[in-house]
C-alpha cells in the first residue's frame, strides 16, 4: 500500500515505549512516518502475520496477526494527511468490514435511518454523517442549545494524537476529568487523588 514497515526490538526503544507483548504502532525519522512491529526475538517465532486485503489505490490494508492465545486484526492506511492503526473488534475478512466494525453505534445506527449502502457508509460525507480523522459528526436537529455554554474553537482528541479544532462544541453530559501529558485520556477524581498518593512528584506533571 506504499508505506514502510520495520521489525524492533523493545530493548533499542525508550523504557516508556517498550512492550510486554508485542506492538503494531506508528513512528517516525527523516523519511516520514514508517509501521513499526515491535516483538522480542522469541515472541516473533510465535506471530504470523497475514495480509487479509490490501488496497493500494485506497493504501489501506488489513492485517492479521495470529498469536497462540489470540486472533489480532488492524487496519492500517493513510486517511486525510496521515498513517494510522487501528485495532479492529471482530473477525472483519475485508477493509470495508473492519471500516464498518471501527464505527460506534451511534454512527451506524443513523446510517441505517438514512438508508446508506455499505460502500457509502465509508464514505467520509454521507446522508447520515460527516467525519473527520476518528471522529463523526451526525445532525441532531432536535438539539436545544443554550448559546451561552458553546465552547468556540474547542480542541477535541482522544489519546495523545493530534488535536481537531471545532468551531463550536456544546456538551450535554459527561464526566470531568484530569488532563496532564502522562494522562492524555484523563483522570477521574479518584484517579487523580490515587496518583498524587503514590507519586509525590505528581503536583509537577502540569
Amino acid at each position: 500500500m506504499g508505506a514502510r514497515f520495520r521489525v524492533v526490538r523493545p530493548e533499542n526503544l525508550p523504557r516508556s515505549r517498550r512492550r510486554a507483548d508485542y506492538a503494531l504502532d506508528l513512528a517516525s525519522d527523516k523519511r516520514g512516518q514508517r509501521f513499526d512491529l515491535q516483538v522480542t526475538t522469541q515472541r516473533e517465532a510465535e506471530l504470523d502475520l497475514i495480509v487479509l486485503q490490501c488496497d493500494r489505490i485506497d493504501q489501506h490494508l488489513l492485517l492479521l496477526v495470529k498469536t497462540p492465545t489470540a486472533n489480532d486484526r488492524f487496519l492500517c492506511g493513510y486517511d486525510e494527511r496521515e498513517w494510522f492503526v487501528a485495532a479492529v473488534p471482530g473477525g472483519p475478512s475485508t477493509i470495508l468490514q473492519a471500516k464498518l466494525a471501527l464505527q460506534p453505534d451511534e454512527v451506524r445506527k443513523a446510517a441505517g435511518r438514512a438508508g446508506l449502502h455499505d460502500s457509502e457508509r465509508t464514505r467520509r460525507h454521507n446522508r447520515a454523517f460527516i467525519r473527520q480523522g476518528e471522529w463523526f459528526f451526525v445532525p441532531a436537529p432536535e438539539l436545544q442549545v443554550d448559546r451561552k455554554h458553546i465552547l468556540v474553537e474547542e480542541p477535541i482528541r482522544r489519546g495523545a494524537g493530534r488535536a481537531h479544532m471545532v468551531a463550536e462544541l456544546f456538551r450535554t453530559s459527561g464526566e470531568e476529568v484530569q488532563v496532564c501529558a502522562r494522562y492524555p485520556n484523563g483522570l477521574s477524581e479518584a484517579e487523580y487523588r490515587r496518583v498524587f498518593r503514590e507519586n509525590p512528584d505528581a503536583d509537577g506533571w502540569g
